[in-house]
């Protein structure tokens, strides 16, 4: 059995979330490869909404195994409270949530440090998140990092005091204030709530499940623009967001990547610093971001608001091998009357070009867009792809033909039943 992969194609927000939760049924493992509490998965169903920063999607669904694959970089403090936040809908999380050992453990010095760095960069700061998770990837890169299989060795504190001995040394370097021992206090605390649940080598229950006919849904955080490698360097996320992370992050050979599922909202938005050719600094931009409710779930960060970039879009397909596309927060659009998407970019030189360049900035590349007639009526309560609006699908169609991949969900809002499905998404 093949694992399909579901990551999005943007800066991030896609809309992940919800899909994963949509999905879930048809799979009987949801597992999350890269990033780590710097995600804000976002559910809604029932009226409730739901917010997972680590945990996977599927945790929903009591049927469903769900595991924090080796490519995370684990909080316990925040994952403490999110499992205790999910203890009142009856979730039997010891038996259905499985732990890496491989993963690595984000330490309150990470989250110092995480703060300390961004505050050198003034000015040219990179718009993180401050939840530690550069740091922690460093460490792990640097081969110096602790991980969640550490936390059973006997000398767990002594590898601990050792590495936050060395965290202290760059703190005092960046004269950054910063008091430890309430943090640490609450870390220990969370370190022996996390040896009560499945600390696992995930990697084999992986693999068995591939060999076993078992179906595997991974679940990427942020989104393909912030990846580490061909993101908009160095304004990203230190992990790989691309389909290939997911073989990495779960130990998974490429061989066995099924269905690629590349989820893209309608329009564009980004948190944080760096370029964003499509930005809309106008009241179009101010509706947009209001009407889509655009602020972090993580950090309640309001998000930059911009048309659909198709150059963009189509590097993220190319370098994902996306076959099947989902597109997000259709019905944020109803209320404009044109909806423009970028569909090449134009240089300073004068060349026109559909290639994602290297350096992108929005000084040097001007969009050039193609402009559509909005619908103007209300979406939410459209149940069949055939009672949409014409105005909608020709905006789709152009983007199937423009994108080279169907486009098999429209999502119309964010509960579960808001949901258009044209073609049979899990084969």
């Amino acid at each position: 059995m093949k694992v399909d992969v579901l990551l999005g194609l943007q800066w991030g927000d896609e809309g992940k979330g919800k899909i994963v939760d949509y999905l879930a049924p048809k799979y009987d493992i949801v597992a999350r490869f890269q990033g780590g509490p710097n995600a804000g998965h976002t559910l809604e169903f029932d009226g409730i909404k739901h917010v997972l920063h680590q945990i996977p999607s599927g945790i929903f669904r009591n049927d469903i195994k769900n595991i924090i694959g080796n490519g995370i970089v684990l909080d316990p403090v925040i994952l403490k409270k999110e499992i205790e936040g999910l203890q009142k809908y009856n979730l039997d999380l010891k038996k259905n949530l499985f732990i890496s050992k491989k993963a690595q453990l984000i330490l309150p010095t990470h989250r110092l440090l995480d703060a300390a760095y961004e505050k050198s960069k003034g000015d040219h700061k990179i718009g993180s998140t401050l939840k530690g998770i550069g740091p922690a990837y460093q460490d792990k890169v640097a081969r110096q990092g602790l991980r969640v299989g550490d936390i059973l060795a006997t000398d767990f504190r002594d590898r601990f005091n050792a590495l936050v001995t060395q965290h202290k040394t760059i703190l005092d370097f960046y004269a950054f204030p910063y008091e430890l021992e309430e943090h640490e206090s609450v870390f220990f605390q969370a370190i022996e709530f996390l040896k009560g649940f499945q600390l696992v080598d995930s990697e084999y229950i992986i693999n068995e499940a591939i060999n076993s006919q078992t179906t595997i849904l991974a679940e990427g955080a942020q989104g393909s623009l912030l990846d580490i490698d061909f993101g908009n360097y160095p304004f990203v996320t230190s992990s790989n967001t691309m389909a290939a992370g997911a073989c990495i992050g779960l130990g998974v050979a490429p061989s066995h990547v099924g269905e690629v599922y590349g989820i893209f909202k309608a329009y564009c938005t980004r948190v944080g610093s760096g370029p964003f050719p499509t930005e809309l600094h106008d009241e179009t931009g101010k509706l947009i971001q209001k009407e889509g409710n655009e602020f972090g779930a993580t950090t309640g960060r309001p998000r930059r608001c911009g048309w659909l970039d198709l150059p963009a879009l189509k590097y993220a397909i190319m370098l994902n091998g996306v076959t099947q596309l989902f597109m997000m927060k259709a019905d944020v659009l109803d209320v404009l009357p044109e909806i423009k998407v970028c569909t090449h970019y134009k240089t300073e030189e004068g060349d026109i070009t559909d290639k994602f360049p290297y350096e992108i900035t929005d000084k040097q590349f001007t969009p050039i867009y193609k402009t559509f007639k909005g619908w103007r009526q209300p979406l939410k309560d459209k149940k069949e792809y055939d009672s949409l609006p014409v105005e909608i699908t020709d905006y789709i169609t152009f983007l199937e033909q423009q994108l080279k991949v169907p486009v098999n969900i429209i999502s119309l809002g964010p509960d579960r039943t808001q949901t258009i499905i044209r073609n049979e998404v899990v084969a």
